[in-house]
């Protein structure tokens, strides 16, 4: 098959589903199918000298993958400008895409909102069959991120948007049972819908010795303290805020040591309010590759995870599955009736506590400390293994894709 996916974002870029793509893409090819990758030029995260450097390269062969690319702006902070850049990505593509005749299936996921739309459309002007993997539920997270309001015009037009999408897409993967529910009460066809869970590779990302782990020489932390680590961007949605008002509520307690790896739109004010707040019991450090994760996980005694209040009821984030693979307890701030909170239930591994509550997550915080034994014999890494191993999830992508040419 010759198979086009239609991305916002694609190496050396990463977003939340980058990785998982690219364990796609992989799979893909090793069973003998040509992918081709239409995108724009990259930007995010990178400096001067290799955006002007990618710039120049318009198609290229990565790995067996033909990748297409076009200029784009760059993305920056202000949702106005992002929007505009989303659009124009969007336009291009679909001039573009329309003219790969040989395509036999389009595959595209849900970042930015409006991606789906467009490959739909790409899809029905070529009469081939659109797989939308959905990573983040629209227009909900307008409301959650407090773009918008439930009911406004922005949220309608959302709707409509969302409702063409779904309407032209052959089959719609979805991250948990839950999203399933909601997308059927809102008139999806059950048969388009399959439910995939995010993975991680548990051969790449295992759990790492404290003797064995150069994080704590490279960055002056403490074998001894009970560590407290969190991973991930300062942003409108993750809602990583409540971690330095539940360190500010544990400053008094010399065992326990918060070491955050961070990044986003808000990190820059969470370095000001441990300087203001004296916050002695917390490490600020920029975000590590991916290619250290197992090492980032395996520093704490537990590691956080965290969104703002209506947040995670329909998200699993994908950190849960990192996490568990190198055998480190949780405690989230989460919403108690998401899915994430009947995993760690389930598997033992950590406490949910309330979201946006720094005295719950205080608590969480010292009661994971009392049980540590407790929850690190509940094999999280094993439950991870049975429920979420790249193998599994990999392999029912790939079963949608071909199925969809297939019928």
């Amino acid at each position: 098959m010759k198979i086009m996916l239609l991305d916002a974002y694609f190496y050396p870029e990463n977003i939340a589903f980058s990785h998982l793509e690219q364990d796609i893409i992989e799979g893909l090819v090793r069973r003998g199918h040509k992918v081709r990758v239409v995108c724009p030029t990259p930007s995010r995260g990178m400096s001067a000298d290799e955006i002007k450097r990618y710039q120049k390269i318009k198609n290229e062969t990565l790995n067996g993958v033909e990748v297409v690319r076009f200029s784009a702006p760059r993305e920056g902070k202000n949702p106005m400008i992002r929007a505009v850049r989303y659009l124009w990505c969007n336009l291009r593509e679909h001039s573009l895409g329309r003219r790969y005749r040989e395509t036999d299936v389009i595959f595209a996921v849900s970042t930015p909102p409006t991606q789906g739309r467009m490959a739909g459309r790409v899809a029905q002007k070529l009469g081939v069959p659109f797989i939308y993997s959905i990573q983040d539920l629209f227009p909900d997270s307008l409301v959650t991120s407090g773009l918008s309001g439930e009911g406004s015009l922005l949220y309608r037009f959302g709707e409509k948007m969302e409702k063409k999408t779904h309407r032209s897409a052959s089959k719609i993967i979805v991250l948990t049972e839950t999203i399933r529910k909601i997308l059927i009460g809102r008139g999806v066809d059950g048969e388009k819908l399959v439910t995939v869970s995010n993975w991680i590779d548990t051969d790449a990302v295992a759990p790492v010795k404290k003797s064995e782990n150069p994080l704590f020489e490279e960055f002056g932390v403490n074998r001894d303290r009970f560590n407290v680590v969190y991973a991930g961007n300062f942003g409108a949605s993750q809602g990583a805020d409540i971690i330095l008002k539940a360190a500010l509520r544990l400053k008094e307690n010399p065992g326990v040591a918060f070491v955050i790896f961070g990044g986003g739109t808000e990190f820059e004010s969470a370095k000001t309010f441990v300087k203001e707040q004296n916050l002695t019991n917390v490490k600020l450090f920029d975000l590590l590759p991916p290619e250290r994760t197992a090492q980032v996980y395996s520093l704490g005694d537990i590691a956080l995870i965290t969104c703002k209040k209506g947040v995670g009821r329909s998200a699993v984030p994908s950190k849960l599955w990192s996490i568990m693979a190198c055998g480190t307890p949780i405690v989230a701030s989460f919403d108690t009736d998401s899915e994430l909170a009947r995993i760690l239930d389930a598997s033992g591994a950590g406490i949910c506590a309330e979201p946006q509550d720094a005295d719950a997550l205080a608590k969480a915080i010292n009661t994971a400390a009392e049980k540590i034994s407790d929850l690190k014999n509940n094999n999280a890494r094993e439950y991870a293994i049975r429920h979420a191993s790249k193998e599994k999830c990999v392999r029912q992508y790939i079963d949608c894709i071909e199925n969809a040419v297939k019928s």
